[in-house]
């Protein structure tokens, strides 16, 4: 899979796009302007690069996703545990509880999804 990780202007931009497609180019460089103070180059530099990269594209001026973000953030979640954690989701897991305690809701909430995902 090419990679689809987003350096920190890249993630803003992106969150822009997510919150506002479709958007027509015109409304996203204006919004890119007014919010990253961007040029409208700078502006289709970017879109262009993520594009190529599978997020979003776009057709006939209207900017749209082709990942969501939560499809976007789940394939990032899987890439780290892969890379960091040889796909281990418990060793993972292990070394996120070592130094944040869980609380009792939250303990809750992640039996529940692991019942609701079991195989």
């Amino acid at each position: 899979m090419e990679d689809k990780r987003l350096g920190l202007v890249e993630s803003r931009f992106a969150d822009i796009v997510w919150a506002n497609a479709p958007i027509s180019t015109k409304n996203l460089v204006a919004l890119c302007e007014e919010e990253l103070n961007w040029k409208r180059t700078t502006t289709y530099t970017v879109l262009k690069k993520l594009c190529e990269r599978g997020i979003f594209k776009t057709e006939n001026s209207v900017v749209s996703a082709i990942l969501t973000k939560e499809e976007f953030q789940a394939i990032q979640s899987e890439k780290f545990v892969g890379e960091t954690f040889d796909g281990s989701l418990p060793a993972f897991i292990a070394a996120f509880t070592s130094r944040k305690k869980l609380s009792a809701a939250e303990v809750e909430e992640i039996r529940r999804m692991i019942e609701a995902y079991k195989e």
